[in-house]
């Protein structure tokens, strides 16, 4: 016979336990805690969580749909490799945009991972995701350059949550772009001797502005007979 627990508990043990979960750590919070502070029994809490990793379970599967629906997405674009990588960086972090607080929770204990389901499908769509970032035949290179730029996602938004949303993305995209549109120079060959549309842009910008050559290619990172190259007259 199981106790007669109100319909709405199962919502204010979730709210509850993310609270909690946020202040104190998943490992430091015990289910019985939880249950004084929604009010009930451990036994309700137990009725509709069997362990605390399903409380967890619970608290993230919102964020797993939505990173696995961004996945698909990007992943149907998959025939143009560029439309692809930049949907599927800013459909991640949208993801993370809109899961913060939950994220944020993660740097205390690493909780996330209590849940083996939980810990699978997250893994599982990071190395889907790295794979569409890559891009199709890949080498060791393009595959770090991809995981990096999917760090580059989660770790500012969970460091700066209670930034304004719309700005932190705009600064985050920002810094991502930046990864994938600076030439990278070559080892022993010196700094690269061309420039994306981008950069040309941004080195005309730069010298209206009154920098010198040299300050430029430092900025840009390329050789300084590059700038010299780009510049008007």
């Amino acid at each position: 016979m199981t106790e007669d627990v109100p319909p709405d508990t199962r919502a204010r043990i979730l709210s509850a336990a993310m609270d909690m979960f946020a202040a104190r750590g998943y490992h430091a919070t015990s289910v019985r805690e939880i249950a004084e502070r929604v009010g009930v029994t451990k036994t309700a809490v137990l009725y509709h969580f069997p362990g605390k990793a399903d409380i967890i379970a619970a608290l993230t599967e919102p964020m797993l749909v939505d990173l696995e629906a961004a996945i698909d997405s990007a992943q149907a674009l998959a025939p143009d490799p560029h439309r692809a990588r930049d949907a599927v960086i800013e459909g991640l972090l949208d993801v993370w945009l809109r899961h913060r607080y939950l994220l944020r929770l993660n740097l205390r204990d690493l909780g996330l991972t209590a849940s083996q389901s939980v810990f699978d499908r997250f893994r599982n769509g990071m190395l889907r995701a790295n794979l569409i970032v890559a891009g199709p035949g890949g080498d060791l290179a393009g595959d770090v350059r991809a995981a990096q730029a999917i760090a580059m996602l989660s770790d500012p938004v969970v460091l700066f949550a209670d930034q304004p949303a719309d700005e932190l993305r705009a600064a985050v995209l920002d810094g991502v772009h930046r990864l994938f549109d600076q030439p990278r120079p070559r080892a022993g060959r010196g700094r690269p001797t061309v420039m994306t549309d981008n950069l040309m842009v941004l080195c005309r910008k730069l010298h209206d502005e009154g920098f010198s050559a040299a300050r430029i290619a430092d900025e840009l990172g390329v050789s300084r007979a590059t700038v010299y190259r780009h510049l008007p007259g």
